[in-house]
């Protein structure tokens, strides 16, 4: 019995990452449609429609609801549809809003509930966090747009989504390593070559992100590339899954990718230091 409420457990978490994936891809999505990032927003939608497939064969076997599949679908098809149209700047306005408000108080709702039911059962399973957030969420949003916050209090609001979605998939590594932590066998399901493309794939984000001094990309990137590609790699090095020679190579890799986008980005600026370039990133010009 224990196996079994074990096991309806780890499949209700493992569909709630997927749709939390989901709602990251659309957010971040909107967020480089608006900054007309092609490249970036691309990557998104092509996020947005692995997870689906993987939701639809979940359908398919009668592991998710018919009901949910269809609300799922139409949240999917009408970001992908509103993303396109305001990326070539023909879709009205107050529709585009609408969406930004409701991918705001979706993303800020889900994003505790889902760090909450990380650590579940050892803490007791709750949709508090969750429905708090919302709360607090719609507040903000409904203050924004009736004038009851400062422009800056305005602007905190707009780039809300975009930070949210970013924290979700910066905490989907922290839920990986500690289900590898509470799991060690878990570790020889993950794959080195997988997690080396996971590397490399957000490394290759990291000097546009830099170079456009866009700091939530940045921190987002960066994070994959070490809290989810590398330290993956450290965990299956660790547990002799991988030899040490590949291991010395992700390692030197990845410390030589980061220091020569940070050497470029001086010399293109035509800075002294690195230390200045950093100082932008966080701070601003």
């Amino acid at each position: 019995m224990a196996d079994v409420s074990r096991n309806l457990w780890k499949g209700m978490l493992y569909m709630q990452g997927m749709l939390t994936g989901l709602l990251g891809n659309l957010s971040l999505l909107s967020y480089f449609a608006k900054k007309k990032e092609k490249e970036a927003a691309v990557v998104q939608t092509l996020g947005v429609l692995s997870t689906y497939v993987v939701i639809s064969q979940l359908t398919m076997a009668e592991a998710m609801p018919l009901p949910h599949f269809v609300a799922t679908s139409v949240v999917v098809g009408s970001g992908l549809i509103l993303n396109l149209l305001n990326y070539y700047n023909i879709l009205n306005r107050r529709i585009w809003q609408i969406w930004e408000d409701f991918i705001t108080v979706g993303g800020l709702s889900v994003l505790p509930q889902i760090m909450w039911s990380t650590f579940v059962p050892y803490i007791p399973n709750s949709i508090l966090p969750g429905a708090i957030a919302f709360i607090l969420a719609v507040a903000a949003v409904t203050m924004a747009h009736t004038g009851k916050l400062s422009e800056k209090g305005v602007k905190f609001v707009g780039a809300i989504s975009g930070w949210t979605a970013t924290l979700l998939f910066m905490w989907m590594p922290v839920s990986q390593m500690w289900t590898n932590f509470l799991n060690p066998d878990n570790i020889k399901g993950l794959s080195a070559i997988s997690m080396l493309l996971a590397m490399t794939g957000n490394g290759l984000m990291i000097p546009r992100a830099l170079f456009i001094r866009d700091f939530m990309w940045f921190t987002g990137s960066t994070w994959g590339t070490v809290s989810y590609g590398y330290a993956n790699i450290v965990c299956l090095y660790i547990f002799n899954s991988i030899g040490r020679e590949f291991f010395i190579a992700a390692t030197v890799g990845l410390i030589s990718w980061l220091g020569i986008t940070l050497w470029r980005d001086t010399v293109v600026h035509e800075y002294d230091s690195p230390i200045r370039t950093l100082k932008e990133l966080v701070f601003g010009s």
